[in-house]
């Protein structure tokens, strides 16, 4: 851009001061330096919004990855999904096979010992019994009343009340 030097800066000064004359040179030069800095946050706007654009631009990149990804995830568990389905299908046909083979329940006992083999590899659901509506605090009562924390809010008016020496 411009070369300026300090002593291109002398020159320039010296003419300045000889063309706008000495009284007003300070305004001048004040309203110079306001323009110059309109001009830099300007210019530092411009580049903020660049860099936004940017970062806008990658962020639209690594959505599209993370789709594609979830897509490639889906597919597979959907795959996996079809094969165990097919897989239980031939169980089921191995069962009825096994119940025409052998009516005297053995087909029966054969899905029994399945079902519990499904039923240990899944936990049922267990509340966790918590009620969580209730304030339950980390510092336990007895160390509050061993420590003279107060546990229950009072105004000042009804603790003056209550600590007010009782009349004779």
């Amino acid at each position: 851009m411009l070369d300026l030097g300090l002593s291109k800066m002398a020159l320039i000064g010296a003419v300045a001061l000889i063309v706008i004359g000495p009284e007003k040179l300070p305004r001048v030069a004040r309203t110079v330096g306001s323009l110059l800095g309109r001009a830099q946050r300007y210019v530092a706007d411009v580049k903020a919004e660049v860099n936004r654009s940017m970062e806008l631009d990658e962020l639209r990149k690594m959505k599209e990855s993370v789709e594609s990804a979830a897509r490639d995830v889906q597919s597979s568990m959907q795959s996996t999904a079809a094969e165990l389905e097919k897989d239980l299908g031939s169980v089921g046909a191995e069962l009825k096979s096994l119940e025409r083979d052998h009516p005297d329940d053995a087909g029966e006992q054969l899905w029994r010992s399945t079902l519990d083999a499904a039923s240990q590899v899944v936990p049922a659901y267990r509340h966790p019994g918590k009620n969580f509506r209730l304030k339950r605090s980390a510092v336990p009562r007895w160390y509050k009343t061993r420590q003279n924390v107060r546990t229950h809010v009072q105004s000042g008016a009804a603790r003056v009340a209550r600590f007010r020496p009782k009349k004779r």
